[in-house]
């Protein structure tokens, strides 16, 4: 408070802050001697890995034969809090006569995505997921506009 005489005096704030210095040099000293972690971005691009929780893109995935698991069922695009999602589909009649819904066109926004997996956890099937890819820097927003399905795709036959 004011008035009040300081009790440690001139000498004990000269040890004080004599020891906060040394605290600070400690602490920079091991830093410095400590391995360095720190990754070589470009230059390391290929053998970069994410962990395995990490969600980058959403991907649709195929198999040899240009199958997917998509059924066009559209849970994901319900689930999906920001219409990320659209996905498109049409009614064909199969040989048998009955009418079935296939995927015509699955659109994914990855610039409005929030990368919350709520997509993933509603499919079904398991036809989404997320990968590792994380580079997704584009000068132009049309090209975060991506088609997941592949041309001349259809639904996997188990």
């Amino acid at each position: 408070m004011i008035g009040e005489k300081d009790n440690n005096g001139y000498f004990g704030s000269f040890f004080k802050a004599v020891r906060s210095l040394c605290v600070g040099l400690k602490t920079t000293m091991r830093e410095f001697f400590t391995k360095k972690i720190t990754e070589q971005y470009p230059e390391n691009r290929r053998e970069l890995k994410m962990f395995d929780r990490f969600r980058g893109t959403l991907v649709m995935p195929h198999n040899e034969n240009n199958e997917h698991r998509c059924v066009a069922c559209g849970l994901c695009q319900m689930a999906c809090p920001n219409d990320t999602i659209r996905v498109t589909s049409e009614t064909i009649t199969t040989e048998d006569g009955k009418k079935k819904k296939v995927l015509a066109k699955y659109e994914y926004n990855l610039g409005s995505c929030m990368f919350c997996q709520l997509c993933v956890n509603a499919c079904p099937h398991g036809a989404i997921t997320f990968d590792q890819n994380f580079e997704h820097a584009v000068f132009d927003r049309s090209k975060l506009i991506l088609t997941l399905n592949h041309p001349g795709s259809r639904v996997e036959t188990k």
